[in-house]
């Protein structure tokens, strides 16, 4: 049995277990997220992720181990702004505490299923035909740049969003939540409810997300093994990190510039490794974007803001 089907064999059975223990243990019945099962659910994700780089580094090497905490912190960050509209969908829609869950749960699961859709094309793609890197560099630094000059509140404009209207035109819409499910029957007729239409939304965002994000990750590595699986574990402690940041994320208000900057330098790496055949050793890259993350956050801690305060307050 060769090195990379053991890998893929351990990331799979502990993606699995602790899914099983996700819903079938901490989450059995709807119940609103504590802020201790949150942070206790991102841990267990954090850890596990983290103990899988172990394997990658003995197994496979020093290079590819890098480009896998490399492409989990990159997608990590990048999710940030995804906690953030999620944060919107829910208050949106008023979403009861004890059924967000229930609709980041499914939702995650089919995100999962699109982002490996979108891994193995993206990846097959761009070995196949190398100046694909050219466009998918464009596309991340026109990304960058459309961050920094987005208005936040652009984002809370869901009822505008086409994915909404058309979900209204297709569905007949039950005006309250019932009971937490997706869909109910009256009178013999299929009503779905705003819970699935929240869904809906959900997972039309981090198809949008992952437009940008797996580019992102092919900038950093070609390697399936290693760009599947630190896009998932990134992505399902996504959720439980949700729960956990949800209150605080606004604190941070400089690390969209930071996102854009990290963008922006893999964008333009990715297009000078296929014009110039300059190679940026991973190890450097990483280090480049730690120390990015690293300069947004102290400066969301210490600058003051309008009224004179700081993140911190």
């Amino acid at each position: 049995m060769s090195i990379d089907i053991v890998l893929w064999l351990v990331f799979w059975f502990s993606f699995f277990t602790i899914l099983f223990l996700d819903l079938f243990v901490f989450f059995r019945t709807p119940q609103e997220v504590t802020l201790k099962k949150a942070l206790i659910l991102s841990g267990v994700w954090i850890t596990t992720a983290l103990l899988y780089s172990i394997l990658i580094f003995g197994f496979e090497g020093r290079d590819l181990g890098v480009q896998y905490i490399t492409a989990y912190l990159v997608e990590l960050s990048l999710s940030v702004d995804n906690l953030f509209v999620f944060l919107v969908i829910f208050t949106f829609f008023r979403v009861p505490k004890e059924y967000q869950h229930k609709v980041l749960f499914w939702g995650v699961i089919g995100a999962i299923v699109f982002r490996g859709i979108f891994i193995v094309l993206g990846v097959a793609l761009v070995k196949q035909f190398s100046w694909l890197f050219i466009i998918f560099g464009a596309l991340l630094i026109y990304t960058a740049i459309m961050l920094l000059v987005k208005k936040e509140e652009d984002s809370g404009k869901i009822e505008k969003r086409l994915v909404y209207r058309l979900a209204k035109r297709v569905f007949r819409i039950t005006p309250d939540y019932v009971n937490g499910k997706f869909f109910t029957k009256i009178d013999g007729r299929l009503w779905a409810t705003p819970l699935f239409l929240c869904l809906i939304l959900v997972e039309a965002t981090d198809v949008m997300f992952a437009i940008d994000s797996v580019p992102a990750v092919l900038g950093i590595s070609t390697n399936l093994l290693v760009v599947y699986t630190s896009n998932i574990y990134a992505v399902m402690g996504l959720r439980s990190m949700y729960f956990a940041l949800a209150g605080i994320m606004k604190l941070f208000r400089f690390l969209k510039y930071g996102l854009s900057v990290i963008l922006a330098y893999i964008g333009v790496k990715m297009i000078v490794k296929e014009i110039f055949h300059l190679h940026i050793d991973s190890l450097l890259s990483f280090g480049i974007i730690v120390s990015i993350l690293t300069v947004s956050v102290i400066l969301s801690l210490v600058v003051r803001d309008k009224n004179g305060q700081t993140s911190s307050v």
